[in-house]
């Protein structure tokens, strides 16, 4: 059957082919495998947000070396002729690809002046949410309530977007009513602490919720608890949580 599919290949010349594109594939395999988390740590050690656009790059540039070493010995072409044509076949693809070249360019873009990374919240066409991955294609958000949302880099590169610090997206607030003769030095304290205690799973621990009044009256101050939530969480659920840890306070009005 290989003579005849193969009639000028000798044998024992199409077994050493076969070695040698198994011991190319096996070495790219293997520098993947090593030098691939290496840049990963490499770029957490910079400082370089890291996501998926980087390592596909470099995984790219791995396999398009070995594909150019095995072209002359295993399919008899010479790579200088690959190259030339595969240029000219760029530019004729890259006319028909215009949005993914684009797509390609923000999302490099995005990453190399860190303008957001992994990890940050954004506001972008209408959407609020975690940035949790930024690809050669598009951007993914995810909000609070797990939906995803998926943004050409394009289109987040050229269109306003908000980078979100501290925020709605980020904190809840609980309003309460305090009666107006308590100690609000000591019920901002209690409410904080109990607050804490009751959503401690819910919440990121490493921000303290921040307790104010407001809107005194003849028989109320208001209380405004501000809550800072963990990913994951939503604010119904914390306020639930907490609302249930705070009722029967003598201090309530």
């Amino acid at each position: 059957m290989l003579e005849t599919l193969l009639p000028n290949l000798e044998p024992a010349s199409l077994v050493a082919k076969v070695v040698l594109l198994v011991i190319v594939t096996a070495a790219a395999l293997i520098v993947q495998r090593i030098s691939v988390p290496i840049s990963r740590r490499a770029l957490e050690a910079a400082k370089v947000p890291q996501a998926t656009i980087l390592l596909n790059i470099q995984r790219g540039f791995i396999w398009g070396f070995a594909l150019l070493f095995v072209l002359g010995p295993v399919f008899g072409v010479e790579p200088t002729g690959f190259i030339a044509t595969l240029g000219v076949t760029s530019v004729a693809l890259s006319m028909g690809l215009q949005d993914t070249v684009s797509n390609l360019i923000g999302g490099l873009t995005l990453m190399l002046t860190k303008i957001i990374k992994p990890g940050d919240y954004v506001t972008a066409s209408g959407f609020t949410g975690k940035v949790t991955d930024i690809n050669w294609r598009y951007t993914c958000l995810e909000d609070r309530g797990g939906n995803m949302q998926v943004i050409p880099n394009s289109v987040l590169w050229k269109s306003p977007f908000v980078k979100l610090v501290e925020g709605p997206a980020l904190s809840t607030t609980l309003t309460l009513a305090v009666k107006h003769d308590a100690d609000l030095n000591a019920v901002a304290e209690e409410a904080v602490v109990a607050a804490t205690m009751a959503a401690a799973k819910l919440l990121d621990l490493t921000r303290k919720p921040v307790a104010q009044f407001s809107d005194p009256n003849a028989s109320s101050v208001t209380l405004n608890l501000t809550l800072f939530m963990a990913d994951g969480t939503t604010s119904a659920a914390v306020n639930d949580v907490v609302a249930r840890a705070l009722v029967g306070k003598p201090w309530l009005a």
